[in-house]
C-alpha cells in the first residue's frame, strides 16, 4: 500500500527531477572554466527549475495551479535537453557521459506529461 503524498518530497515525479539536477550539476563540472557564466550557468538553472517548479506547483492550492507549474517544470526540463545537446555538439561531453541525463530527461518528461494530463482531467 502506498503512503499517501504529504510533500512534494513524496512525489515520483520530484524525487527523478532531483536526480536529474543532481546529474546535471556533476556533468557541469566537467564544462570548461570559460562556460561558468554562460552554459554552466543556464544549464544548472534549468535543470534546478524543475524540481523546484514542481514543489512550487503542489503547494499552489489548486489543481489548475498545479498543472500550469508542471507545464513550467517540462519547459525548463526541454531547455535543459537543448543546453545539454549544445554540451555534446561543442564537444564537452562524450554521449557515454551525457547518457544518464539523457535517460533521467526522457523519465522526467513522461511523468511530467502524465502528471499534467492527470491534472486536466475533471476530479469525479
Amino acid at each position: 500500500m502506498e503512503r499517501p503524498v504529504q510533500s512534494n518530497r513524496d512525489l515520483k515525479v520530484w524525487q527523478k527531477a532531483m536526480d536529474l539536477a543532481v546529474e546535471i550539476y556533476r556533468l557541469a563540472a566537467r564544462f570548461p572554466r570559460s562556460e561558468t557564466y554562460r552554459l554552466v550557468a543556464q544549464i544548472t538553472r534549468a535543470a534546478a527549475s524543475v524540481p523546484s517548479n514542481i514543489a512550487e506547483g503542489h503547494a499552489r492550492a489548486t489543481r489548475r495551479h498545479f498543472a500550469n507549474s508542471v507545464a513550467i517544470a517540462k519547459g525548463s526540463l526541454m531547455e535543459a535537453e537543448t543546453f545539454l545537446m549544445l554540451a555534446l555538439r561543442l564537444a564537452y561531453l562524450t554521449e557515454n557521459e551525457a547518457s544518464v541525463a539523457l535517460g533521467l530527461i526522457t523519465e522526467n518528461s513522461k511523468m511530467l506529461t502524465a502528471l499534467r494530463n492527470r491534472l486536466k482531467e475533471p476530479r469525479e
